[in-house]
Formats: structure tokens, C-alpha cells, sequence
């Protein structure tokens, strides 16, 4: 059947041949000669399986490939040749699955039987293409028909068929479009990794999950202008025409397509800078798979596999429905998301841009199965983290015997090879001084210069000379033989250094290659700076024109940069240089052990180290490198690599000098604007030897078009200096596909392997045999990341393909390690680090004795522990294993290992996935930073990529989704953050390249500026503490006799005993506050009760009692006569903080009627005010309401009546204009238990509460008050606080009538335009006691923080302050209340004096600092063992520690007990419960239209389950937990301490643990320094942070990781949605408290317009 259709389609080849258009058959020149070459068609009787499949493939490819379609638009119609295709190939594609599957087994026994080649099914019609064929029949048809070392695995097997993706019309379209750059990649590049990230992704196709795209503020989104990056040609042949468009729509012909692409491309890299080296080798141009691969990928969430997890709480049996809000829908457009109403994500569903629908979707994708999580990473108990790691029992061990420590072979000593380097200059110098040795080039390519071995020769010894006798003076020279001195040249002046390191040598000074500073702040110059420093230089030689580019000061000085040791500049150019006397002449010693020169290299961290190199350790290593490259006289090479370290600097530098070779330099400034510029030198020079990276091959593949005489048959020797990087393969595969019709031969190319510490540590050596193909091993990336070495894996996805780099130096001994702990060998099929013993390595790290132990001096142990050497080896940082027949195979660097889950991933692995993805299409110039940061005990991988500035935000997001699916499928692994940063924006190094250290800590600073950034906290971090598991609670059995609940005592306390208190109280035999004041009107009718003061501290006002009795009586005569009430009418008074407030409290109560008091609304905000005040008169039934006749006009205004009915409102008194006679009689009410007022507030939870107040509760209330802060007519008290609910408004309306006490009042709002008016009148007034609220704290710390020098100077003094209350209701802020205490300390405030109170809705004040008792504690908790209900006090300073302030003492005649919300039972005093309070002045209930009576029952009449069943408590709803002090209050008892944790309404329930946003807030307001302000709440079981940003919008972005990390460190919490939004958005009541539920009513209806919001995976 094969062989019928063989002969068909080759017959059918042929006539297509004859016919095919010009332009194609130009373009198509490389499938032509495969087939032609008869390496397809060849036929080998005993395998005919093998070979039918690779030819079936092969023309499969060609049927579905474009260039073909272009090809034969003009002799073939698209039916005739879909046709012609089906009738040819329709036989061997799968059948629809018939009833019984029977199509479906019979075409996998067909096609995957035996067959080695990937079977041909449905999957693979697009993505199987001729180039593995090609490779594979190129490898096979060498001798002995397969390679020396190949690793079998089964990327090619037949996938199972519930694996494979059906052919659909859609899909099969996909793989027709086509790249016009591509056609050279489809056919040369053999990226295995490229295909199985293709399949990867293609696998996820079917799925299609919408995962929400961050939303983001239309001036975030910036569009950048393309001119400089769109290819010149105007049709669709731009690189992303395969993405939109369908097939034939405006392809141009392919050849001209291409052409045009090409030259783009080439255009391109003119400006280029390198990639990271690890990148370089995948960033194809335009590789037809990658590109393909971004058709037929599907956007979907990743691949895991486990049971469905919970989001966030431990219960997930019900799907979450979100609900929205009722009410929510505004008027107000929401921002729009990008260009539309709809939004699409990647894979094109339309998502609404609705914050609630994305919500939905983010549950939705995070319900989806899971990776299982370890075994507990860590048991979150209350005694110390145990961090217990489980290894997965299926994880692959290492099998093989100890490996044997490879012996190189030996090192020839050959007679004429000189004792020292200095000596074969000198002798080069005086035999062959026209001999040239190193030419430059300039930008053009033009040779810039020759330097002969004569004048190398003689300008070193001048730079010699100089050196030791002309810097400093004769007695004193600058710089002695065995001094470090530092080597400042630019790349592409290497003659200049090659001149000055020779002088160094010659000089026997020790030369410091480092970069050219290009600024002060130059990534890693500083670090470059302290290694300068710590070896001591002080001279740094450099050249003319560098000396002169150099950063100036204005006076014409070098600035001293960052970290440097002050330098001085010497430049070596002859001109400057003093001629050495005739007699003088350098001292050429044998090569000994004193240093020779130091080699910086740059660590993981960013530090900078310099490798010592000794005399003897570089003549060996140049001895070595000329026996394994067998380097002779006279060779030319070219190099393209740095000169001033590493593999440029052992052979450009060193090795040629030694042998007297000619080195053609190529600088990087060259090869950015011509990249082929290395090959056209290789040809004009006829050169044996060149020297690249990969990057180099790469950039020379995207360009090689352009050049038409190329002859590379010179070359004996193409070194590839990166070699060992794993991804170098298919950089080296692709170019020699290319370049091998251009004379370039397999066996040429030589990847080799080095590090700074062990120099060269393996070469492959240029071998004549063309027939002896190089090693390469096939390795299951699983296996790897258990550092085991497998050829098989069940994924058949994830698979590394390496190179061998060549065998072990000459005159060396290799072994692998293990990486971690004792050096112990490693076993044959395990990873390790290699190690080399000889003598050309480094010998230590400069002046680091401890380090250079743990790398220079190691001594590997067998597994019995004996020595293999008495030598000690050196760490080569390289990871690896010694394959059969000695070959050496780097699998990755140490310093780009990143252990996840106890899995080890190679960054470079890493990067190159990514970049296969769409590498040119959406990565700038393949500039990718891979790192890990340790978040939660574990590393977390970092992908930080640099997009191209045309790219859009679908873009963006399309392409990290995409990524993060590869990854998964490839490397088993999940992203923790993948970041996108504008174009040429990540720090560079000084070639281009990426600085890492660098970008990463900008990533952990917050200083990153991304413009994409995606969280995948959810997916990645197995590693959480288990979720808590409810415990049954204790039963009424368990309750022992007396006050003992499980072993603890009970936690119940009180204030003193209201009755038992002795004290000549008058106002005591008054039931009610009215008569308090008649009763103070008669007695002591001109003592001032208030005092208000204006905004400058003036007094604006006073009330005496008489003047307060005689207003009230005239405001109850307008009550009675103008608003006709009754007593027992509701009024409502909607005045400013003041007198007259007061003046008509006291007026309703004369009346009989209830008064509320509402705050007015803010006449610049009537919108949003209004409507608040209008809800407070229609709930409380308002008969009337009161007012000043200014605010009189507000309610009836324009505005107003814009923002709510104003002919809605009741009656409005003008109290400005009262009537002048006295009421007839006074009301007295019968009953103390009537109501005298309504307190109405707005809880932190956006509820509108009133409560009624009875008189004999509102005198109790003012007893207690004046019992604990000792208050007499003779004292005064400064109020500074908003006087409408609470205890602020009982202190500012009602103590100072029962007391008789002046209170000085201070309107908090005149404090905004003079923040020293409470302070100023405290200190002129001498008040011993204060009252504030934090919102005027806050207000005074902030904007009198830099004023206290000029306070002080004004005479304000605090010292008389006795007690500064805080009242509130909420959780005492220590920090607040710490700073202004440490800020007014100067002026004399004692730290004791600032106290905080605590009230709530079902009594105003439980706890106020009085004057008498014990200082105000702090206690620090354990906050992991709050988060279970436990109180744990721990040291201060320990970690998970929260400070905890006491709220002020308990009132008198107040009862507390602490009590388990749930059950309503006791709780000991170590558990954290609700505090629950027994008093006399205790509200006695809601007021409410509804009339809820079993909230009402609930709240203010609970009783206990167990214990004392008989009390009648009131629930505070706020949880607390109370401590037995040491200290002793006033009756001479010890002190309990109430400690208020937070609102139990607010408080979260997360993952089966009770966690309080403030704690979450405090942590995120220290993650960045631009955070002013934080607030949390959760929707549908996410966690959602909002966070106000003070700076500029760019910097939104960087705040989400850093927000991430810190909930996740700190609170074991991952975070579900990060909103970033502009200050002042996070709504504050007028007590300064957040109002979280506002904020997320807002959110979820869109009416925040934030900056960013982040939905984390």
C-alpha cells in the first residue's frame, strides 16, 4: 500500500517540479535538494515501517505546507488540489470513529507498529513536519546507521488516542496559514523543544476557559508609535498576519513575502542588543512551528490533576453563584477595558467587563482540578513552623553505579612550547614582528587596524615600563610587581587591551578586565566597584577615546562612581607613554604560581567575585586549549566573543599569542548592524577557527539571505562558547542546515563548556571523520528535575535535548558531585555538578578564603566515603554527567537552579519554553529574565519578558496564558508571576544581555514599572497549612464548679460597683438630665458649662447654664407652638458641631420630644451627603426637624432637591429665630425607663443603626463617666470630636449638664485649616483631659509631624495632660497612638497619657482610661494562634507577633464576659470570643421601622447556654479576650485587661480560620512604600485587596506581586483580586474608620475606576 502511494507521489513530484513557478522553486531550494539528495526516498527493505512513515510525514507536510499552495496557484485550482491531496493521502488519515473504534485501532497499528518515527495521526497533520525527518535520515544514514549516544524517547511515539485533537475545518486551516518569514525555519530548524511546546499547547486546544483579563485605566494603556518597528511592506506579510486573517486573504508571493520579512528581520537586529545567553538559541526568527503553535493553541487554564480544591475556605461542596448586588446599577459608565464593551479573552470568548462577571470567571478557572499539593510543606502549629517535606514516593531515583572520575588525555609536552606567555610574545615579537596577530574592525566592517606581534611586543613593554616607574615617585611608586590594576577598555577597541594586559604581565602587576562605567548608575557597576576596592586597585589603565567618553564632573574630573575606590586614570596609547631607556628591559620569569590576572564573574545574587588566575594555571590552559584544538602557527580565527573574559579572552587573547596566530575581532557593534559580519571575515580571512555563541549562529540564520558568495570549507573549528547551555542544539542544528551547502562541515562545529572558576572545562575536539555524527541525548525533563537522568517518561511532551560538548580538557580529571551537601560522586544516570581537577583552573576567589574552600578546594568522596584524589578539585558551577565514551553533557548552570516543591528547574530550561511560545512575534529580541524569589518556604519561578511595543493587551495576556500552559505542560511546574515590561526597559548588561540580579531585586523592590503582569498564586502554591477543622466545643458537662471552663478561668470582669461608691454626687437625686440642668441654672446660674472655639482659637461662643436653660425653654415653646408636636415626637436636629446643638437637645427634652441628632450635609458634596441625613429623618420618624437657617437653605436648594424629594421632608424649624416667652410648665417624664434619645450611626459594616436611649440609662451613663474620669464643676475638658453618635456626642451634649464640668469645644472640621488648634487650646486652657478621635490623631501627627520645633517655640506645653482618650470603636491603633505619642513627647506629652476607648451600638462606652487606676498594657499575640480563636501571648519581636493594646478601663458598674459566639457558652480567659456587656446603661434596643424582634432579642437580651443562665448580657459584636494583669486597680484587686481584636461582622473566614482585615491591611501598607492606604474584604470566598497608590500609575502594577507575597508570608492567605485605586477612594466614616462593605458594594458595580485590577490565578 506505501509503496503504491510512494510511486504515486513520486511521479506526481516530479510533474509538480517541472511546473512549479521560479520565485517557488527558488524558495523551496532545501526541500528540493532532500528529496532530490534521495534521503527520503531511499529504501531500506528491513525497516520499511521506519522510512514509509518519515516519507508519509514528509509529503504530509509538503501537501498542507503554503509555499506550496502559493506555488501552484497558477497551474492548479485550490479544489482541484484539495482533491488531488485527499485522493492521494485520504487512505492513511484516521477514519471517524466508527460504533465499535474499530478505524481508530486499525489506523494506530498501521501507522505506530514498531515505528520509531512519530505515528501519523489526526494531532500531528500539521505539526509533523520534514525537518526532525531530516535529521533523523541525516543521523542515520551515517556510518553504523545511528548516532554514537541517543537517548530514545518517545517524542514521537503514537500519542493514545484519547491524546489526539480531531481534525476539524478550523483546525486544519490553522496549520495552512503561514509565516513569509517562516519558510526558511520550516525547514532548516530542528527545535525538538519548539514541536513540543507546539503539541504542548496544541493538547490544551479542545478546552476553552475564559480566565478574566485584568482591567486596566485607558491612560495605563499606552500605545506606542510603530514606525520604527513595522516592516516596510505593506501587505499582511507582518510577522502576525497568520493570527486574524484567513488563508488567502493578502499573502503576498511567498518569495517576495519572505524577502521582505527578511530584510525586516535583518533591519531589526540593527539596533539589537543580545538576548540573555540562555535565550539566544531559540529566538527563531520566525520558526513556522512556534508560529504555528499560536494558532493552534486554544487559551485555556492549565492542566492539573486532582481532586477539585476549595478557593479559599475549606468547604466547597456547592458551586459559588455570584450574586450581585441589588441596587447597584448606577447611572455612571463603568471604565471600559480596552476597546470594547465586550471583552474577549485570549482564546476569543467574550467576557462582560463586568467586575462581578470576571469575579465569576476567576472562581470558575480556580475550580478547575488542581496540582496535589505536597504532603503538609509545613504543619502550621501553634509551636514552631515544622517544615516537613514529604518526597513524592513515585519519584524517580537514580539506578546506576557510581560514576569513575574521567581521566582526560594526557598533555603533550611539546619541545618548542615556551616557559611563559611573556616569553612567546617576546619571541613572536623579535622572530615574526610583521607577523600580524589581531585586527579590528570598524562599524562597517572595514579593518580599523592591524596590530603585528612587533608592535604588540614593544607597546607592552612601553605600558610596562610606565607602569612601575612613572606613576608616583621613584621612592614611592603608585604601583609594585603583584598589584592588582584595573583594565577599563571598550569592546571594540581589543587592541588597546590586548596591548595593556601584556604590559600588566610584562610589568608582573595583575590585570582586572572589567566593563567601561557608562554611568554612575550602571547595572552592577557598584558590585563591580567593591570588587575593585577589595583587590585594591587604584589605578585603572584605559584608552584615549574611553578616557575621554568617560562621565565627567564639571570641573573635567571623573566622578568617583557608585561603590568605587577613588582610581587614577591611566591611558596607555604610545603618544602618552614615556620610551623605556635602552637598557631597561622586563624580567621574563618561568610561568610560576603568582597571580597572572583576575577574571570577574557575576553571582546569582548580583555580588561580584574575581577568579584568581596564576601564571602557571593560564600557560597550562593555554597549552591545553592548542592540543585539544590543535592550534598551529600562523592559523587565522575569527572572534566574535568578549576579549576581556572567558572563551574570547582564553583564545582571542592568550592561546593566539602562544601559537602566533591572527585574530580577526569582530566588536558587538559590528555584528548588531550586520550580523553575517563574522561569516563574511570567516570568508575574506579563509580563517581555519571562528569563535561565537549561539546567538551569533542564530542572528546569522535570520540574515543569511541577504548574502549570496558565502564559503565556509576554511573553517576547521566553529567554537560555540556556550555550548553547554542546553538549548545551544538547535542554534548549531539550524545553522548547519543552512551553511552545509555553503561548505560548512557537521564535524566542524564545536560546542564547548567553561565557567570562571574551572576555565575550560571540556571541548569537542575537530575531528577529520566525517562520518562520526556528535553525541546526543533525548532526557525526560521529569527525570531531570529529580536530577536523574531517564529516557523514557510517560509525557511524552517534556523531554531536553542535549549536546555533547567534546571530552575532558587534556591534563584533567572530571566528576560529578552531587549538587547539594558532602561532595559525594554521583551515580551514572544522576546529575551533579562537575567538578575538575588541574592544573589550568582558578585557584581562589580574591581575598574570600571561605568561599574559595567550598569551590577551589573540594575533595570528592566515593559512597564510602574514601577520596577519589589527593588533589583537591574545582567546582565548575556547571550541571551535568559523563555519558559513554567519555563525552561530557551539561544539562545547566547552578546559578540558574530553582528548586520548586523539592523539584530542581534550570532557569535557561525555562526561558527557551517561553520563548518557543511565539518568540519574535511578541518577545522584544527574546529578552527574557527567569529567576526565583522565595515566597512561603519555597522558591516561586519569575518570568519577566520584555514585550514589543506594538504589542496590545490582548496580546499580552494571549501570550502569558499561552506561556503559562506551556510551562505546565512541559515542565510540570507553575508560574508564580510572569511580568511583561515595555521594550529596552530591563537592565542590561554591558553586552545587552539581561542583568538578572538586577531585574529581580527591582521586581522585589516594587521598582519593576511592568506593564502586564499575572499572578498565579492559586495554581503554584501547594504548600499552605492545612485548612482548620472546627472542633466540637466544650459541653455544659465539662463546666467544673466554680469559674473554671476547661481548666481556664472563665474570662468575665467589671468595673467598680456603681452603688457601693461613696461621693457627694447632687446631680445623683435627679432621675432625669433636664432637671440636672434646671436644678444647675438656679444653683449656679453663670458658671460656663461650654466654651466653643473657632478655627483661629478664638472663643466664638460660651453657655452658661442659665443661658442654656432660658434657650432650651424658648426652643421648647417653638417646638410646642410652631411644630405643634406632642411629647414623645421624634425631632430630628441637623445642626454643625456647636452651641446651638446643645441648645436644642436640652430645648426637645423641655418639650417632651426625642431629639436625633444628624450631621448636616457638606454643602461642596450635597450628592452623596443628602441622601444619608434624608435616610436618618424618614427611619427615625422625624415629626419636625431643626436647623440653622443657613442649612435651612441647603435643604431647600437647587442641589439639594437634585440629590433627593426635597418636598419629602417634614416640617423645618429655623432655630436662628426663636419666639421670646417661657413655656407654660416643663415636661417631666413619668417613667425613667421613656425614651430620651435616639443615637443613630453607620457601622464599619455600612449598616444604618439607631438605638434608643432611657433617661435612667443616659444618667447612669453620665455617672459612670464623671465617677472614672473625676470630673467637677471645677475642671475642664477639651472635646475634640464629631458630636452626633456615640460617646462623643454624650460628651460633648449630656456630661458637662450632669457633671457641671466646661467642656471646651473643637469643631474636628476647623482642624483642616489649622491642625494645631486642638493642641493650642489644651495647652493654653491648661486641660488635664482630652478627648479625640483617631481620624484628628491621625490629622495632628501628619501635618504637625516637622512643626514641633515651632509648636514648641509658640509655648505649647502638655505637659498638665493627665488623659488623651482616643474614643473609637474598633481595635485600639497602637501605631497611631505610638507615633503621636513619640511626636508630642518634646512638648511634654507623657507616653502614659494616650489611652483609647471602646463603645458600640449596644452600649456607647464599655471601657474609658480613667484618671485613677493602672497604665494602659500592651500584650503581643500569637497572631497564627488568634486566627484559631486562641489568645497565645508571645515575646515582642517574635514572629507572626501582633501588638495589642488595652482599650481603657472597664466603666463602673459595668459587667463583661467573654463568650462563644456560636454556642453562646463561657469561654476561658485563653480563647478569643465576643465580648458580651451587662449595665446600667446599656441601650434598651433598635429603633427600627421593621421592627426585627429577633435581632433585637439576639443583641440586647442574650442569656448564656451554661453557666450563669440568669444575667441578661447585650452582644457587642466585637470579638475581645480578657487578661488578669499583675498590676492592682483602685479597690486594691488585680487589674483585667479587655483587649478588642476586631468587629465580628468584618472579620473573615478563610480557609476554616477567622482573620481580621486590619491585620491583612497593615501587612500590605508595609509591602511598598507607595501604599498610603489598605483595605480587604472577600466575595465569594476570594480575598480581595484594594490599595490606595500615592505616585504615578505606572507604578500600580508593581504593587500586585508585592501585595501577593505579603498576604501570602504573612497571613498563610492567597490573594484572589488586587485592586489598585487612586487616594481618598476607600471610603472612611467620621470616627475614621474604613467602610470595607461601601467599598466592595463600588467594586463589584464598577464605580471605583481603578487604576489596575489584577485577577490572580
Amino acid at each position: 500500500m506505501w509503496r503504491g502511494c510512494v510511486k504515486r507521489m513520486k511521479k506526481w513530484f516530479l510533474g509538480w517540479e517541472s511546473a512549479m513557478p521560479r520565485g517557488f522553486a527558488s524558495s523551496s531550494r532545501g526541500i528540493k535538494s532532500e528529496w532530490a539528495s534521495g534521503h527520503v526516498l531511499r529504501w531500506f527493505p528491513g525497516c520499511p515501517l521506519v522510512w514509509s512513515c518519515a516519507w508519509g510525514r514528509s509529503c504530509l507536510h509538503l501537501f498542507s505546507c503554503a509555499d506550496f499552495q502559493d506555488g501552484l496557484r497558477g497551474d492548479i485550482t485550490q479544489k482541484g488540489y484539495e482533491k488531488k491531496r485527499s485522493k492521494l493521502i485520504g487512505a492513511y488519515l484516521p477514519q471517524p470513529p466508527t460504533a465499535n473504534g474499530a478505524a481508530v485501532v486499525r489506523c494506530r497499528l498501521q501507522h505506530s507498529e514498531g515505528a520509531p518515527g512519530r505515528a501519523l495521526h489526526s494531532g500531528n497533520i500539521g505539526v509533523c513536519d520534514i525537518r526532525e525527518a531530516a535529521v533523523r535520515e541525516r543521523a542515520a544514514s551515517t556510518a553504523g546507521n545511528r548516532p554514537l549516544f541517543y537517548f530514545r524517547f518517545g517524542v514521537d511515539q503514537a500519542l493514545p488516542p484519547e491524546r489526539r485533537a480531531p481534525v476539524t475545518p478550523a483546525s486544519s486551516t490553522r496549520y495552512h496559514r503561514r509565516r513569509s518569514s517562516g519558510s526558511r525555519d520550516e525547514r532548516y530548524r530542528s527545535d525538538v523543544h519548539t514541536e513540543a511546546v507546539q503539541a504542548a499547547l496544541a493538547k490544551h486546544k479542545e478546552r476553552k476557559m475564559a480566565v478574566p483579563m485584568p482591567s486596566k485605566r485607558r491612560s495605563l494603556v499606552v500605545q506606542t508609535s510603530m514606525d520604527a518597528y513595522t516592516p516596510p511592506d505593506t501587505s499582511s506579510g507582518s510577522e502576525d498576519e497568520g493570527s486574524v486573517q484567513g488563508d488567502s486573504q493578502g499573502t503576498p508571493t511567498s518569495s517576495q513575502g519572505s524577502i521582505n520579512m527578511e530584510h525586516w528581520i535583518s533591519q531589526a537586529i540593527h539596533g539589537s542588543t543580545t538576548s540573555t545567553t540562555s535565550s539566544s538559541s531559540t529566538q527563531s526568527g520566525g520558526s513556522g512551528a512556534a508560529h504555528r503553535l499560536a494558532d493552534v493553541m486554544a487559551q485555556t487554564h492549565i492542566e492539573n490533576h486532582s481532586a477539585p480544591p476549595d478557593v479559599t475556605t475549606y468547604t466547597s461542596e456547592h458551586s459559588i453563584q455570584v450574586e450581585r448586588p441589588q441596587g447597584s446599577t448606577t447611572s455612571r459608565t463603568a471604565p471600559k477595558y480596552g476597546n470594547a464593551e465586550l471583552m474577549e479573552t485570549g482564546d476569543g470568548v467574550p467576557v462582560s467587563s463586568r467586575v462581578s462577571a470576571k469575579i465569576q470567571q476567576l472562581v470558575n478557572t480556580l475550580k478547575r482540578p488542581k496540582r496535589p499539593p505536597l504532603r503538609e510543606f509545613f504543619v502550621d502549629d501553634f509551636e514552631e513552623l515544622l517544615e516537613v517535606q514529604q518526597p513524592d514516593p513515585n519519584q524517580p531515583k537514580p539506578e546506576g553505579a557510581q560514576m569513575l572520575a574521567v581521566r582526560g588525555e594526557q598533555l603533550g609536552v611539546v619541545t618548542n612550547w615556551p616557559p611563559s606567555l611573556e616569553a612567546a610574545l617576546q619571541r613572536w615579537g623579535t622572530i615574526s614582528p610583521k607577523a600580524p596577530c589581531l585586527t579590528t574592525m570598524d562599524t562597517n566592517g572595514k579593518p580599523l587596524y592591524i596590530l603585528t606581534y612587533g608592535k604588540l611586543w614593544t607597546r607592552s613593554m612601553k605600558v610596562a615600563y610606565n607602569i612601575l616607574h612613572k606613576l608616583g615617585t621613584k621612592q614611592e611608586p603608585m604601583v609594585r610587581p603583584g598589584d592588582r590594576v584595573a583594565l577599563v577598555f571598550p569592546n571594540n577597541d581589543p587592541a588597546a587591551s590586548m596591548v595593556a594586559f601584556y604590559g600588566c604581565l610584562l610589568a608582573e602587576v595583575v590585570p582586572v578586565p572589567i566593563e567601561v562605567p557608562l554611568t554612575r548608575k550602571d547595572a552592577g557597576s557598584q558590585q563591580i566597584g567593591f570588587l575593585l576596592g577589595s583587590c585594591g586597585v587604584t589605578v585603572a589603565l584605559t584608552s584615549d577615546a574611553c578616557h575621554k567618553g568617560l562621565p565627567k564632573s564639571p570641573t573635567g574630573e571623573i566622578p568617583q562612581f557608585k561603590g568605587w575606590p577613588k582610581l587614577l586614570w591611566f591611558v596607555t596609547e604610545s603618544k602618552h607613554l614615556s620610551k623605556p631607556p635602552r637598557d631597561w628591559f622586563p624580567h621574563i620569569k618561568d610561568a610560576n604560581n603568582d597571580t597572572a590576572y583576575i577574571e570577574y564573574k557575576t553571582c546569582k545574587d548580583g555580588s561580584v567575585l574575581g577568579v584568581t588566575v596564576t601564571r602557571i594555571a593560564l600557560l597550562t590552559h593555554c597549552q591545553a586549549l592548542t592540543q585539544a584544538c590543535g592550534y598551529t602557527e600562523a592559523e587565522t580565527i575569527v572572534n566574535v566573543l568578549d576579549f576581556k573574559k572567558d572563551v574570547g579572552l582564553w583564545h582571542g587573547i592568550l592561546t593566539s599569542v602562544m601559537n602566533m596566530m591572527h585574530v580577526i575581532s569582530i566588536p558587538y557593534a559590528l555584528m548588531k548592524v550586520n550580523p553575517l559580519s563574522w561569516i563574511q571575515k570567516v570568508c575574506q580571512y579563509k580563517a581555519k577557527v571562528a569563535c561565537v555563541k549561539s546567538r551569533d549562529m542564530h542572528w546569522a540564520l535570520v540574515a543569511h539571505r541577504d548574502q549570496r558568495d558565502v564559503n565556509l570549507s576554511s573553517l576547521r573549528m566553529l567554537i560555540v562558547a556556550d555550548g553547554a547551555n542546553p538549548w545551544s542544539i538547535s542554534s548549531c542544528d539550524a545553522f548547519l542546515n543552512v551553511f552545509q551547502s555553503k561548505g560548512l562541515r557537521q564535524e566542524v562545529i564545536c560546542p564547548c563548556a567553561s565557567s570562571p572558576e574551572a576555565l575550560t572545562v571540556a571541548i569537542r575536539r575537530p575531528t577529520d571523520d566525517s562520518n562520526q555524527p556528535p553525541g546526543r541525548g533525548v532526557l525526560s525533563m521529569h527525570g531531570l528535575t529529580y536530577g536523574v537522568i531517564r529516557v523514557d517518561s510517560e509525557e511524552k511532551l517534556s523531554v531536553l535535548t542535549v549536546q555533547d560538548v567534546g571530552l575532558v580538557m587534556p591534563g584533567a580529571i572530571m566528576c560529578s558531585v552531587k549538587p547539594d551537601g558532602i561532595p559525594q560522586l554521583c551515580r551514572t544516570d544522576e546529575i551533579g555538578e562537575l567538578c575538575v581537577c588541574a592544573i589550568a583552573t582558578g585557584t581562589s576567589y580574591y581575598g574570600l578564603s571561605g568561599m574559595t574552600k567550598n569551590t577551589f578546594e573540594v575533595f570528592p568522596v566515593t559512597s564510602s566515603g574514601a577520596p577519589v584524589s589527593e588533589y583537591p578539585f574545582v567546582r565548575t558551577g556547571l550541571l551535568g554527567f559523563v555519558g559513554p565514551g567519555g563525552l561530557v553533557f551539561v544539562v545547566g548552570k547552578m546559578d540558574g537552579l530553582m528548586v520548586v516543591s523539592g523539584r530542581r528547574h534550570n532557569a535557561d530550561d525555562i526561558v527557551a519554553t517561553a520563548l518557543a511560545v511565539e518568540p519574535m512575534k511578541f518577545v522584544y529580541r527574546g529578552r527574557i529574565a527567569v529567576f526565583s524569589v522565595t515566597v512561603l518556604h519555597d522558591e516561586r519561578i519569575v518570568i519577566v519578558a520584555e514585550q514589543r511595543p506594538d504589542s496590545t493587551e490582548e496580546d499580552s495576556f494571549q501570550w502569558m496564558s499561552r506561556v503559562l500552559q506551556a510551562i505546565d505542560s512541559i515542565h510540570q511546574v507553575g508560574v508564580y508571576c510572569l511580568a511583561l515590561v515595555p521594550a529596552n526597559t530591563l537592565p542590561k548588561t554591558p553586552l545587552g544581555g539581561i542583568h538578572l540580579s538586577e531585574t529581580k531585586q527591582l521586581f522585589l523592590e516594587g521598582s519593576l514599572h511592568p506593564c502586564n503582569v499575572l499572578m498565579c498564586p492559586h495554581t503554584c502554591v501547594t504548600n499552605l497549612p492545612k485548612p482548620r477543622q472546627k472542633q466540637p466545643e466544650i459541653g455544659p458537662a465539662s463546666v467544673m464548679v466554680g469559674n473554671l471552663v476547661s481548666g481556664k478561668r472563665i474570662a468575665q470582669a467589671s468595673g467598680r460597683d456603681l452603688g457601693q461608691i461613696e461621693d457627694n454626687d447632687q446631680a445623683r437625686k435627679f432621675l432625669f438630665l433636664s432637671e440636672v440642668l434646671q436644678w444647675r441654672a438656679q444653683t449656679t446660674p453663670d458658671h460656663v458649662l461650654y466654651t466653643l472655639l473657632n478655627c483661629r482659637g478664638a472663643i466664638a461662643s460660651s453657655l452658661t447654664c442659665v443661658q442654656l436653660h432660658k434657650r432650651a425653654e424658648k426652643i421648647a415653646v417653638m417646638l410646642l407652638e410652631r411644630g405643634h408636636l406632642q411629647d414623645g415626637d421624634h425631632v430630628a436636629l441637623v445642626y454643625p458641631p456647636g452651641i446651638d446643638l446643645i441648645a436644642a437637645f436640652y430645648g426637645c427634652l423641655y418639650a417632651g420630644c426625642v431629639p436625633i441628632t444628624v450631621r448636616p450635609p457638606h454643602p461642596q458634596n450635597i450628592a452623596t451627603t443628602l441622601p444619608t441625613v434624608k435616610m436618618i429623618v424618614e427611619v427615625s420618624r422625624s415629626a419636625c426637624l431643626m436647623t440653622t437657617q443657613l442649612i435651612c437653605k441647603l435643604l431647600r436648594s437647587r442641589e439639594a432637591a437634585a440629590a433627593v424629594d426635597v418636598r419629602a421632608w417634614p416640617p423645618i424649624l429655623d432655630t436662628d429665630d426663636l419666639p421670646k416667652k417661657r413655656p407654660a410648665q416643663i415636661y417631666k417624664p413619668s417613667n425613667p425607663d421613656t425614651l430620651a434619645y435616639l443615637d443613630f450611626s453607620v457601622s464599619t459594616t455600612g449598616m444604618l443603626a439607631g438605638v434608643k436611649m432611657c433617661h435612667a440609662a443616659t444618667s447612669a451613663f453620665c455617672r459612670s463617666i464623671k465617677l472614672q474620669c473625676e470630673l467637677y464643676p471645677s475642671r475642664e475638658v477639651a472635646i475634640c470630636l464629631d458630636p452626633y453618635c456615640g460617646l462623643g456626642f454624650v460628651l460633648w451634649c449630656l456630661c458637662s449638664v450632669y457633671s457641671g464640668h466646661q467642656s471646651i469645644l473643637i469643631p474636628p472640621s476647623e482642624l483642616e485649616t489649622n491642625p494645631a488648634l486642638w493642641l493650642l487650646a489644651v495647652s493654653q486652657y491648661k486641660v488635664r483631659d482630652t478627648f479625640c478621635s483617631y481620624s484628628v490623631m491621625e490629622l495632628c501627627t501628619k501635618g504637625l509631624g516637622s512643626q514641633t520645633e515651632s509648636l514648641k517655640a509658640r509655648g505649647l506645653d502638655l505637659s498638665r495632660v493627665r488623659t488623651c482618650v482616643v474614643v473609637a470603636e474598633e481595635r485600639p491603633r497602637i501605631a497611631l497612638t505610638q507615633s503621636f505619642s513619640k511626636l508630642f513627647k518634646d512638648l511634654g506629652l507623657h507616653p502614659r497619657a494616650v489611652s483609647t476607648s471602646f463603645g458600640c451600638r449596644v452600649n456607647l462606652a464599655i471601657c474609658l482610661q480613667g484618671t485613677s487606676g493602672p497604665d494602659p498594657t500592651t500584650v503581643y499575640v500569637d497572631m497564627r494562634a488568634l486566627r484559631h480563636d486562641r489568645v497565645r501571648l508571645v515575646e515582642r519581636g517574635s514572629p507572626h507577633s501582633l501588638p495589642l493594646m488595652e482599650s481603657g478601663k472597664i466603666l463602673p458598674g459595668v459587667r463583661i464576659i467573654i463568650a462563644n459566639p456560636e454556642t453562646k457558652g463561657p469561654l476561658g480567659d485563653s480563647h478569643l470570643g465576643e465580648i458580651w456587656v451587662h449595665s446600667a446603661h446599656n441601650a434598651s434596643g433598635y429603633f427600627t421601622i421593621y421592627g426585627d424582634e429577633s435581632l433585637q432579642s439576639d443583641h440586647f437580651n442574650s442569656r448564656l447556654s451554661f453557666g450563669d443562665t440568669q444575667t441578661v448580657w447585650a452582644r457587642t459584636g466585637y470579638l475581645g479576650f480578657l487578661r488578669r494583669t499583675e498590676l492592682t486597680d483602685a479597690n486594691g484587686e488585680r487589674h483585667d485587661a479587655l483587649y478588642v481584636v476586631g468587629a465580628l461582622d468584618e472579620a473573615m473566614e478563610l480557609r476554616g480560620m477567622r482573620y481580621h482585615p486590619i491585620d491583612i491591611e497593615t501587612s500590605v501598607i508595609r509591602a511598598h512604600k507607595s501604599v498610603t492606604e489598605c483595605a480587604v474584604f472577600t466575595w465569594t470566598n476570594l480575598l480581595v485587596v484594594v490599595v490606595e497608590l500615592d505616585g504615578s500609575e505606572q507604578e500600580a502594577l508593581d504593587l500586585v506581586p508585592l501585595v501577593t507575597n505579603v498576604v501570602l508570608e504573612e497571613h498563610y492567605l492567597v490573594v484572589g483580586v488586587v485592586v489598585v485605586v487612586d487616594i481618598g477612594v476607600i471610603p472612611i466614616n467620621s470616627r475614621g474608620e474604613k467602610q470595607r462593605m461601601h467599598l466592595r458594594d463600588g467594586f463589584l458595580a464598577d464605580q471605583l475606576d481603578p487604576i489596575y485590577v489584577a485577577y490572580n490565578m
